[in-house]
């Protein structure tokens, strides 16, 4: 069976209801079907494809959504220059198998003109990402709110939404705010996927030049250097990191950080001279040029420290 564009939540809801209904009683009972979505803002390359896969490979009928939402842009030429490639975007979501796109216009998710009622990310979303995209992330928590909510159907027992891990901040905001709001949708982190040279996919990595690609692969080899210090439970020097990515000169650091991968704050492992335990997550954004970059690495202790305690000193 071929794709299915809609374009309007009426559609959405009446086709990912007629989908889940054609699935055979005899197969699979209804009580035991699910149904996955893929949100995004399109332009959409490899990392949006692994995320289509593991909700194709999870869920009986996948459903994708394109939204360039206006709502997550503080600057106007930004959206403008965002790219729209919906027939792209379709054909590579059909080949992954998706069953169903929702590409609404601006006018069908907000008709009303900008929403008056917004979600606030409160202090978690102020901070990095946050602090650099004012009001970014409560523009990203309704729109993700509101697509949670249409894309929901009535006759599944199982709802998955997925998420890169690219977008780490992200990835943490909606986690809380499903929990906190008590969504009924289970939320699935999917790994980032990276080019052969390290270099984290993401929409924006077009706007690049030859020259300009090549510095940021500086960011990953920071991320990467963290990674490796962490597993050998050294002593992270998160300073040395930094000096390595402010080494390249065209690129213009914003933040490289070690925090808890749940709540976002500031782990002790920023300490220079203390060998790391226990598992972290690094962030790190930067402008390469024209274009603002985003990565993370997990950090993943070894097996205890050298001399066998498990005890964390660094305060």
């Amino acid at each position: 069976m071929s794709i299915q564009v809609v374009h309007t939540i009426a559609e959405l809801r009446e086709a990912s209801v007629r989908l889940l209904e054609e699935l055979e009683e005899e197969v699979l009972p209804a009580a035991k079907r699910s149904f996955g979505l893929v949100p995004t803002m399109g332009a959409l390359h490899e990392g949006h494809a692994s995320l289509a896969r593991a909700a194709v490979v999870a869920n009986q009928v996948v459903a994708a959504s394109i939204f360039v939402n206006p709502l997550q842009f503080g600057d106007p030429a930004d959206l403008e220059r965002y790219p729209r490639t919906l027939d792209a975007d379709v054909a590579l979501l059909e080949e992954v198998g998706v069953a169903l796109v929702f590409a609404p216009s601006v006018a069908e998710m907000y008709p009303a003109g900008d929403p008056l009622i917004r979600l606030s990310s409160g202090a978690l979303g102020g901070r990095l990402e946050g602090a650099s995209r004012p009001g970014h992330f409560d523009g990203a928590l309704t729109v993700v709110a509101k697509l949670l909510h249409v894309a929901q159907p009535v006759i599944h027992s199982g709802y998955r939404a997925y998420f890169g891990q690219k977008d780490a901040q992200q990835l943490a905001l909606v986690r809380r705010m499903v929990a906190d709001l008590n969504f009924p949708v289970e939320i699935v982190g999917v790994p980032t996927v990276r080019d052969a040279d390290g270099l984290a996919l993401s929409s924006r990595n077009r706007f690049l030049s030859v020259a300009e690609r090549e510095a940021a692969l500086v960011l990953s080899g920071a991320l990467r250097l963290l990674s490796e210090r962490a597993a050998r439970s050294e002593p992270l020097d998160l300073e040395s990191a930094v000096a390595l990515i402010r080494s390249e000169p065209l690129v213009e650091l914003d933040y490289l950080e070690v925090l808890d991968p749940e709540t976002f704050s500031p782990r002790a492992e920023n300490c220079a001279e203390t060998p790391f335990t226990g598992q972290a997550l690094a962030v790190v954004a930067a402008r390469v040029g024209p274009v603002r970059l985003i990565d993370n690495m997990e950090l993943l202790a070894g097996p205890g420290l050298p001399d066998g305690s498990d005890v964390w000193q660094c305060r």
